[in-house]
């Protein structure tokens, strides 16, 4: 059973279980309630960090009463700041045999494309991929349902993202009727497996739900609704999932408790303001990806500053070690 402190199962890991430390330590990131312990997540007068969303235990989405804000100045400087320590970890992973896998889950309309756009913003499309997952083809359902994401894996030095993943398994297609029963159960144990043999492979996993509550999710559908330009993001299982809110809560909180791990932890970020949201997944992602990685950027090939140096009159100032 779960103490009132725990309810929602968004606690830090032990020091001996696997948590990442931020990779660079980050001022207090103050919102509207500057001491709160929100869901588990602490705020104001402390410090963001990744552990403070990884669910440890079984959550309890309807428990999460508090979203943290944050102010777009604040915002801006610190997304920033992440971005930044996103291109380093990019430029190391490059020519190397370490790749990321970044799985974005979450409620419709809770503000994964947000995400994703703000990465592109910062990543070099060369070695970052997004991969938006929607309903599988009639080939795609003769085929294991993993054969799909099999197929999108990075190669050595890459990050992709997948916009929905192999989760959908026991999300949508559970609560949907498209998979069995006896289907959905076992993907439980096959993601787990799959993951463990991603980790084995030198790749980083970094799980993320963004949560929103119902009255969130209807005031985003009627902006959208109200917007041209985004009525387009909207279609009707939208709003038949929303009407089958429980059932997807049930879903979410058995899918976060059977598939966190120590080496691949899902972590849970209340998303009903954007902003603060979008800080929160960076963190978590930068934390991720940055673990135990020389962020320096490369050395300047030698033949490189000779050449520029020869051909186009080019000369590094003294006392530079042609690091940038």
């Amino acid at each position: 059973m779960l103490g009132a402190s725990s309810a929602t199962g968004i606690t830090a890991f032990p020091s001996n279980g696997g948590a990442l430390e931020p990779a660079q330590e980050m001022a207090p990131l103050r919102g509207s309630d500057d001491e709160g312990l929100v869901g588990g997540i602490r705020h104001g007068s402390h410090a963001m960090k990744s552990a403070d969303f990884a669910v440890t235990e079984r959550p309890r989405l309807d428990a999460i009463k508090h979203f943290p804000t944050v102010e777009f100045a604040d915002y801006e400087r610190r997304l920033a700041e992440m971005q930044e320590t996103l291109q380093r970890a990019q430029q190391a992973y490059l020519g190397t045999a370490h790749r990321a896998i970044i799985v974005l889950e979450g409620w419709d309309t809770a503000g994964k494309g947000g995400v994703v756009r703000r990465l592109g913003w910062a990543l070099d499309p060369r070695s970052f991929k997004v991969h938006a997952i929607t309903a599988p083809s009639s080939r795609e359902k003769s085929l294991h349902y993993l054969q799909r994401f099999w197929e999108r894996l990075p190669e050595h030095g890459q990050i992709v993202v997948f916009d929905r993943s192999w989760y959908g398994r026991v999300l949508v297609e559970r609560v949907e009727g498209y998979a069995t029963q006896t289907e959905w159960h076992r993907a439980y144990g096959e993601i787990n497996e799959f993951e463990k043999m991603l980790f084995e492979d030198h790749t980083r996993l970094v799980k993320i739900f963004l949560h929103i509550t119902p009255k969130e999710q209807i005031l985003r559908f009627r902006a959208r609704l109200a917007d041209p330009l985004k009525r387009w993001k909207l279609s009707y299982e939208d709003f038949r999932n929303h009407a089958r809110w429980k059932d997807y809560e049930l879903a979410i909180e058995d899918m976060l408790e059977t598939t966190t791990t120590k080496r691949a932890p899902w972590y849970l970020v209340p998303a009903n303001n954007k902003l603060f949201s979008r800080l929160a997944a960076f963190r978590i992602i930068a934390d991720r990806l940055s673990k135990n990685v020389a962020l320096e950027p490369p050395k300047l090939d030698p033949k490189v500053a000779e050449a520029a140096e020869r051909l186009l009159g080019i000369r590094l100032p003294l006392g530079n070690d042609r690091s940038h």
